[in-house]
């Protein structure tokens, strides 16, 4: 709506409950001309003003950073030490602090949720105010990371702190109106971690929380959470013998038989897109002089999170990602405009140095792989790789049986290149948008520094968003690596794009991500546990054994169940537990008939089959790559 209010008088609050008393006690947050607005704050004159509630994701964070001022005036009246950071995160938020020696306890939760109670019941209000940085120096110098904040964060004369009860902190809000509008809070985890991530500096206590509105969104949160500590895949991974981690390479995951089928099969998969979409795999080496990193910039920007070591007095690296080595490969003899776009696949190795106590089973990981991709092309070519991309995006992930949603992040206010390439650019991808005809939002200024980018989140079956894919311009790099072609005119010096594209992202990650999914029941064409033969009784294992060499001569995962202390339905039961898709039953009547009694794994009975009718059915279901297969057979 717009709002004609008169400045430094009327607030986005008093406008709301002059439309109704429901809808201002609903408001989370304002959005006064674009830019997020206490609800208390005075309107500056006439603008644009939304109202946004909990179910916005913009509003959800503001109501999660309001919860960890709560949480870190909390721990302050608790432990007394240093409040570092504290800000929102995808679901809830921490706070960080600095208590010298001390630790935390999962035991000290109960007692800090207590306090908290107590601070919501207090309703106390979020008051902002702008203060001059000397002050602020001065105020906090009992607190050396708030200063070292101001010293390297802020380069302004004044910048702008909120009061909520005792606890002043440095943070540019906006809050919600009171900490009564937060009703029901959980503290969850906590964990030790380094100030900025570095490791040479001080060792800090982060404790993580997570609040609602309402309580019965809490207990929902809470039941979502049960569920998913049931479906984790470091579970399903012990469980069905397909990973473990050793401490002897820690961040690196070692992949069982069953565990390297499914990572294959991903791999497979989208090698087979690949090859119909005009993609290219090459294979680049793992080790680089540093001087690589120099040129690209991930050497001044990225190098601690690298692992780096001396060569003949020479500094190499472990490559933590593919494109400097495809620039080399572009460069490597002059292109032509006849070769564009030129896309390039890798599933190299890639190493990232990240901190121990980081590393959580496969979603952060030292070693992985990426279905990673490059393509180089021409500004007038954009609009339809991205096309491209997109329907890759939505073939591959239709396949899995998950949604998604799409984000346009623009020029950024830090920004490398010309406004209207910029421009030009963002406009194609617009128009990309809108041409695949899905819903889609504009993120305004999140772009990286070196391109616009299209930011995708798949939801998978416990309404959880992950962040795989990745669609990103680069016009940076081409110009680091002076990148050229020689254009239909025949000149020299014309500057490709590059276009940085992943679906899967991570296979590690997304091993992890369809495990906890499908709550280990595999889809059988992806399933490390196919069929299992199950002989009635002795004088039908030779038979049992022989069923099982034709499913694996044609390419299944199979296995019989040999086990003599083992009756019928037991095997049957333990096939089902295990996520067999199919378990094939075998007696004398179907020796007799080369046959197999086929039932699923959730206990459909689909009868007698000869051998041959059940592998084929199998085969186009392997084709077929449904996510419920079974149903299909």
């Amino acid at each position: 709506m717009e709002i004609r209010g008169e400045a430094w008088r009327t607030t986005p609050y008093q406008v709301a409950c002059q439309i109704s008393r429901t809808l201002a006690e609903n408001s989370v947050i304002a959005k006064v001309g674009g830019e997020l607005w206490d609800l208390d704050r005075p309107l500056e004159g006439d603008t644009s003003l939304e109202l946004l509630n909990f179910e916005n994701p913009e509003a959800r964070a503001v109501y999660w950073h309001s919860s960890a001022h709560v949480l870190g005036e909390a721990m302050e009246q608790y432990y007394g030490g240093c409040l570092c950071y504290g800000p929102p995160i995808e679901s809830g938020f921490y706070y960080d602090m600095f208590l010298g020696d001390r630790g935390v306890s999962s035991n000290d939760f109960p007692y800090l949720e207590n306090i908290c109670k107590s601070i919501m019941k207090d309703c106390q209000v979020f008051e902002r105010l702008e203060v001059s940085k000397q002050t602020l120096l001065e105020m906090f110098k009992y607190n050396k990371f708030k200063v070292r904040i101001l010293n390297e964060k802020v380069d302004t004369p004044t910048t702008t702190v909120y009061r909520c009860g005792p606890l002043i902190d440095l943070c540019r809000g906006p809050h919600v109106r009171h900490t009564g509008k937060i009703k029901a809070l959980r503290i969850y985890k906590n964990s030790s971690t380094y100030w900025e991530g570095k490791s040479n500096m001080e060792t800090l206590q982060r404790i993580y929380g997570i609040s609602f509105p309402d309580s019965k969104m809490l207990k929902e949160w809470e039941r979502l959470q049960e569920e998913a500590k049931n479906q984790d895949h470091r579970k399903i991974g012990r469980e069905q013998e397909l990973f473990f981690f050793h401490e002897l390479s820690p961040g690196s995951c070692f992949f069982l038989p069953r565990g390297a089928s499914i990572y294959n099969t991903l791999t497979a998969f989208i090698r087979e897109e690949y090859h119909r979409r005009g993609f290219t795999e090459v294979v680049s080496p793992n080790i680089y002089n540093s001087h690589l990193w120099e040129v690209s910039g991930h050497w001044q920007h990225y190098n601690e999170n690298m692992f780096s070591f001396e060569v003949e007095k020479e500094v190499f690296a472990l490559k933590p990602m593919n494109c400097p080595a495809h620039c080399l490969m572009f460069d490597h003899r002059p292109r032509s405009w006849r070769e564009l776009p030129l896309r390039l696949a890798d599933f190299g190795v890639l190493h990232r140095n990240e901190l121990s106590g980081t590393l959580t089973g496969l979603t952060r990981v030292r070693r992985f792989e990426q279905d990673d991709a490059h393509i180089f092309c021409t500004m007038e070519q954009i609009e339809e790789e991205m096309r491209g991309c997109l329907d890759f995006l939505r073939s591959v992930y239709g396949v899995f049986g998950f949604s998604f949603q799409l984000k346009l992040s623009t020029r950024p206010e830090k920004f490398l290149g010309n406004v209207n390439l910029w421009n030009q650019a963002e406009k194609q991808l617009e128009c990309s948008l809108n041409a695949f005809g899905e819903c889609w939002k504009l993120s305004a200024g999140d772009g990286a520094f070196y391109g616009p980018k299209i930011d995708i989140e798949m939801k998978d079956a416990l309404g959880r968003y992950h962040q795989c894919a990745t669609i990103q311009l680069d016009f940076q790099l081409p110009i680091r690596f002076n990148l050229t072609y020689i254009s239909k005119d025949g000149t020299d010096g014309s500057r490709p794009v590059i276009i940085h594209r992943a679906v899967l992202g991570s296979l590690e990650r997304m091993v992890a991500i369809l495990a906890e999914n499908y709550a280990g029941k595999w889809p059988f064409w992806l399933s490390p546990r196919q069929v299992m033969v199950v002989p009635v009784g002795p004088g039908c294992e030779e038979y049992g054994w022989r069923v099982c060499q034709e499913l694996v001569e044609a390419g299944f995962m199979a296995d019989v169940d040999l086990d003599p202390g083992c009756l019928l339905n037991k095997k049957i039961r333990n096939a089902q537990l295990a996520q067999y898709n199919f378990i094939l039953v075998v007696g004398e009547r179907e020796k007799l008939n080369h046959s197999v009694n086929v039932r699923t794994r959730d206990n459909k009975v689909h009868g007698e089959l000869s051998v041959a009718a059940t592998i084929e059915k199998m085969k186009r279901l392997q084709q077929l790559r449904a996510v419920r297969a079974e149903a299909a057979f």
